[in-house]
């Protein structure tokens, strides 16, 4: 063997030695493109700024790589291409490689060509074994900036892959509408929920406890406009009323913090809590003769397109368990609770207090009925056989709210076409109305003279 045939074969061997190491390279860096977050590169910048250990040549290098990385994942998905363009190339050209170096020997075609066979499969053995995408999910930030040069080669020499992404987006609009965190946010959103589904087929988690994983993965695409009472069903107070007839609409009501107004709910005056209701009445001789206005709160305003985990976390750590949502123009769109929160997570909580609402019209006496509150108006006019003309409502809840002008609570009533319409008890962790009594407007009018009569003979004697 001569000696310029064992310097090609040497040169072939150290080449596809240097191709089988960039495709791990580029296996890697597939692997922590999608994982590296603008942040932590903002953050490794600010703590080569303040490292006083470095000298100055050293922080400005270290620096100028972080730079560069920043500018590939600008664009992750051409980044990604490149790298994945680069490692299929050299899997390729490493058998390629194999072949020639077989050919240096005069070894038939057949022997040839299953050099490079045999040389492909081990390469491909010698990557699966490493896992190299794995190591690049694990340390993304360490990976790219490691080989910070060799992929942004890769992606310079691959203008194709930033033009075939831009077409797609054109079409379909996907990479348009979202910016790159919330694509970054959303792949590992479908990871998590992904490892999650494998986790339960597993039967490593109960069902109920892959269900509150699932949710807590929704909390960041969930809105505060999704969960809160909106301002149609929001009970208020207005500021100048009294004390003791707060504490009345706290009994009726089931809630222990109400918002205070004062010409209209966008005048939003604070928020009254029934402890400093209780205790200024207890405490104090004239508390009956001062406002709810007085003695209220500042209101926590939330906007109405903050995220639930967001929304979780601040009222956390302000101690608030209620907030008020405004919308984009400032006005009230309904509040929330920290129980809101939390339900998005392990779902409905009802307490002892609560109580189930029939799903059927019960009759309760002569010509008296006890209907929940979502029973339709056509089932009403059936039973008292009787015409409501109302378009714009469609349950007796609806009916007695539009009758009332106002949220009915426990107690209130109207009349409308000869009935008398009464909220009876509520239910659920919010308190809204579960069932309405409807009666005769006549017979109740004579239920309460006769009561009128005998609290008046009871007093006589």
């Amino acid at each position: 063997m001569s000696a310029q045939m064992v310097l090609s074969a040497i040169g072939l061997v150290l080449a596809a030695l240097l191709l089988v190491w960039l495709s791990l390279v580029m296996a890697a860096a597939e692997g922590a493109v999608s994982r590296v977050t603008k942040s932590s590169l903002n953050n490794l910048i600010l703590g080569l700024q303040t490292d006083g250990e470095l000298s100055q040549f050293s922080r400005m290098k270290r620096i100028d790589k972080v730079h560069r990385v920043q500018s590939l994942i600008v664009d992750r998905h051409a980044t990604t291409g490149s790298c994945a363009f680069f490692r299929v190339s050299c899997n390729i050209l490493t058998g390629i490689l194999a072949s020639c170096l077989a050919a240096l020997f005069a070894l038939p075609l057949w022997a040839n060509l299953l050099c490079g066979f045999v040389f492909a499969i081990l390469v491909a053995m010698v990557s699966v074994m490493t896992r190299p995408r794995v190591s690049g999910a694990r340390k993304p930030v360490d990976i790219m900036l490691r080989h910070v040069r060799a992929i942004g080669l890769a992606v310079r020499l691959t203008p194709f892959a930033r033009s075939a992404r831009e077409e797609r987006g054109g079409k379909t609009g996907r990479f348009s509408d979202l910016s790159d965190d919330e694509e970054l946010e959303k792949i590992q959103i479908e990871q998590g929920r992904a490892m999650v589904d494998q986790l339960v087929e597993a039967g490593a988690f109960d069902p109920e406890i892959s269900e509150m994983l699932d949710n807590v993965l929704t909390l960041s695409s969930t809105l505060t406009r999704e969960i809160m009472v909106p301002r149609t069903d929001m009970i208020c107070i207005g500021q100048d009323t009294s004390l003791s007839s707060a504490l009345k609409l706290f009994s009726r009501s089931g809630f222990s913090r109400v918002p205070v107004i004062g010409e209209d709910v966008d005048d939003l005056k604070g928020v009254l809590y029934l402890k400093d209701v209780v205790k200024i009445i207890a405490f104090e001789r004239e508390a009956g003769s001062r406002t709810a206005g007085s003695l209220a709160r500042e209101a926590n305003l939330v906007p109405e397109s903050k995220p639930v985990d967001d929304l979780f976390h601040s009222m956390q750590r302000s101690r608030h368990h209620l907030a008020v949502v405004v919308d984009e123009y400032g006005g009230v769109a309904g509040l929330v609770t920290i129980e809101d929160a939390i339900e998005q997570i392990v779902g409905e909580l009802e307490d002892e207090h609560d109580r189930i609402q029939r799903e059927e019209p019960q009759k309760i006496g002569p010509n008296v009925w006890k209907l929940p509150a979502r029973t339709p108006i056509a089932v009403l006019e059936e039973i008292f056989e009787i015409d409501i003309d109302e378009d714009d409502v469609d349950t007796v809840y609806g009916l007695l709210t539009k009758l009332l002008g106002s949220v009915p609570i426990v107690g209130s009533s109207a009349v409308t076409r000869g009935l008398k319409l009464t909220a009876a008890d509520a239910a659920g962790r919010r308190k809204k109305i579960a069932t309405i009594i409807v009666e005769p407007a006549a017979r109740s009018a004579e239920q309460g003279g006769q009561a009128e009569r005998e609290d008046a003979a009871a007093s006589q004697e």
